[in-house]
């Protein structure tokens, strides 16, 4: 059963480093170099510093608990005074290509380091590493200077890859970085992900809305219960349910 057509997903990839490594400089690069290969990309910053809004009269509508909307001619925001985890957010984002500016501790998605030391790749690889950019490289990763962004978007383009991130452990594996290690070697693809290709498939603009096994037989259930009372609803083949954004 299918409750949309199964789309490709986003691919997104994440750039890591300590500070001063050249990781906005990267991101912007690399978005530059997709973008002029005709395909779109979203960018989420991870930072410690707050968001930028000071002088400003969303700053002084901002309190506690409290959510800002912010609409205006070419643009809109919405600022949550807590904080969201990235995945639960990325239904809202159209794009081809989601690159991630930070975010160490995130095990579903592959990354590119930059470093600063050699050193630095024992703290930041985590088995999740496709390469290294910049002055510094660290053997035996693949190593792209400033002035090979074209082959660097090449093979981001060819490897990146998103996980939902659920940590189920359907796929035999403790958690999501368990999983995401054995693509980055080679050893598995993001389709050995069982709860984005179980039997129930359900994709929110191009995201593919990660389902454990237990809660996927329950709305699977749930849905034939519902279609078996309708009128036309033969059992057996594909069932394809697409809903408008509301």
């Amino acid at each position: 059963m299918s409750s949309a057509d199964k789309e490709q997903s986003v691919k997104a990839i994440s750039i890591i480093g300590f500070k001063n490594s050249g990781k906005t400089t990267l991101t912007a690069r690399l978005a530059d170099a997709i973008e002029a290969r005709g395909l779109t990309v979203a960018i989420a910053k991870h930072t410690h510093h707050g968001l930028d809004k000071p002088d400003t009269d969303t700053s002084r509508l901002m309190k506690p608990k409290r959510t800002i909307i912010g609409v205006g001619e070419d643009e809109c925001a919405v600022f949550w005074s807590t904080q969201r985890h990235l995945a639960d957010l990325l239904p809202l984002v159209r794009a081809d290509m989601l690159l991630v500016e930070g975010g160490k501790s995130l095990g579903w998605l592959p990354r590119i380091l930059c470093l600063r030391e050699a050193d630095e790749v024992k703290a930041l690889d985590r088995g999740l590493a496709l390469a290294t950019w910049g002055k510094v490289g660290a053997p035996p990763l693949p190593h792209f200077g400033a002035d090979e962004m074209d082959g660097l978007a090449s093979l981001v383009l060819e490897r990146a890859f998103l996980l939902p991130g659920l940590d189920c452990g359907a796929c035999g594996q403790e958690d999501c970085a368990g999983l995401g290690r054995m693509v980055v070697a080679g050893d598995a693809t993001p389709q050995d992900c069982c709860s984005v290709e179980g039997d129930l498939a359900i994709t929110v603009n191009g995201h593919a809305v990660g389902l454990n096994p237990f809660v996927e037989r329950i709305v699977a259930g749930a849905l034939r219960g519902m279609l078996a009372e309708l009128k036309g609803f033969t059992p057996g083949g594909d069932v394809v349910i697409r809903m408008p954004r509301g």
